[in-house]
């Protein structure tokens, strides 16, 4: 059984940092670990996926504030987000993708609240 757990979120000044951690096991490999987020009474937007083979995609507001690693040997994945801003707010979500052969399954955390406010 997959289990994908985040950690790391909290309260943080605008201009501040935060490094978000993402652990994810019960399967052999994770074809995609992606980052997430949802503000209130907003959509989820993708703040970053990474794949297997290294490849990283950012969301638009993620581009140069936000860098995404993924640490295999270890099932982890991390979120280092700095200057973050107020509209930064909201519950960030991790999610792990498993694929075997044409069957494509997603696994999510259960999100980790990233406040900024002064």
């Amino acid at each position: 059984q997959v289990q994908v757990v985040e950690s790391g979120g909290g309260l943080v000044q605008p201009g501040g940092s935060l490094r978000l951690s993402c652990v994810a096991s019960g399967a052999p490999t994770f074809y995609e670990i992606s980052w997430y987020r949802q503000a209130l009474g907003k959509e989820r937007e993708l703040a970053a996926s990474l794949r297997a083979d290294g490849s990283v995609n950012y969301g638009s507001f993620a581009e140069g504030r936000f860098a995404a690693i993924r640490d295999d040997a270890r099932n982890m994945a991390f979120l280092q987000m700095k200057n973050l801003r107020v509209e930064d707010t909201a519950v960030y979500y991790c999610n792990a993708r498993t694929k075997y052969q044409w069957q494509i399954d997603d696994h999510w955390g259960q999100g980790t609240q990233v406040t900024v406010s002064s």
